[in-house]
């Protein structure tokens, strides 16, 4: 399995440790902020998620959030074909079709923008 993409930020961790310190309840609005970011991620998501027999497949991507990251999942036990459609299976001859991963990279400059403005805003509070 390739590496996912992401967009990382070096020092986060001094910095949320930081916040916690001085500010805790403000680390709640940082993971607010990454929810809501991989929120608009999973719209970009759903729209290029292959439709399928079903269309069960879009309808099980979601969002989640830590102090940390934002995350982007699809698939569940409803939907176990989700890691097939998306990496691809060679002995099955499914090619593959990396929705998610287009969706991040599809949004890639504003993720970091907001994520930037973000932090941004919750140091500004701190001071």
């Amino acid at each position: 399995m390739a590496n996912s993409p992401a967009v990382r930020v070096e020092g986060l961790g001094k910095v949320l440790r930081q916040i916690k310190q001085i500010e805790p309840e403000l680390v709640a609005e940082l993971k607010a902020a990454n929810r809501a970011i991989a929120d608009d991620v999973v719209v970009t998501a759903r729209a290029l998620a292959p439709k399928g027999l079903t269309g069960k497949l879009k309808g099980s991507a979601r969002a989640g959030a830590s102090n940390k990251t934002g995350i982007v999942r699809a698939g569940g036990a409803r939907v176990p074909w989700a890691g097939p459609i998306h990496f691809g299976w060679r002995k099955r001859n499914i090619a593959p079709q990396p929705f998610l991963y287009d969706a991040l990279d599809d949004r890639r400059d504003e993720v970091e923008q907001r994520y930037l403005a973000a932090l941004t805003e919750i140091t500004r509070k701190i001071d």
